[in-house]
């Protein structure tokens, strides 16, 4: 059973992640970074650490919850394989936008999960 929601998770974070990519992308583009991937990261950042550090540990969610939506639809939505990608192939063109990259989206997934974590602990 966990591996079907895992699966319909994932093929409902699949389809987001694809589409907030496009939306994002197109609504910048002539950007230094693809600010759709460094979306996704930053949004499932969030998600995952408030899924966790919250719902999880102070509601007691069921672990069918977690693997619908933790395992599954975020799993899918955050693209740190992309991610890895996408900053070599700028690496490639450009060393500053490769390390413009690469730090813009390291500081905001890690602000996005600081987000998470304080929210959590003021029972938001």
């Amino acid at each position: 059973m966990n591996y079907l929601l895992i699966a319909a998770g994932g093929a409902l974070g699949a389809m987001a992640r694809y589409a907030t990519s496009v939306i994002i992308n197109n609504m910048f583009p002539f950007a230094m970074v693809p600010w759709g991937t460094v979306t996704v990261n930053t949004v499932g950042s969030f998600l995952l650490s408030y899924l966790m550090f919250s719902l999880v540990h102070v509601l007691k969610l069921p672990s069918e919850f977690v693997m619908f939506f933790g395992t599954g639809f975020l799993g899918a939505f955050t693209t740190f394989s992309t991610f890895m990608y996408e900053f070599f192939s700028l690496l490639e063109e450009s060393y500053i936008r490769g390390l413009m990259y690469i730090t813009v989206t390291i500081l905001f997934g890690f602000g996005a999960v600081y987000l998470g974590y304080i929210l959590s602990k003021l029972g938001a």
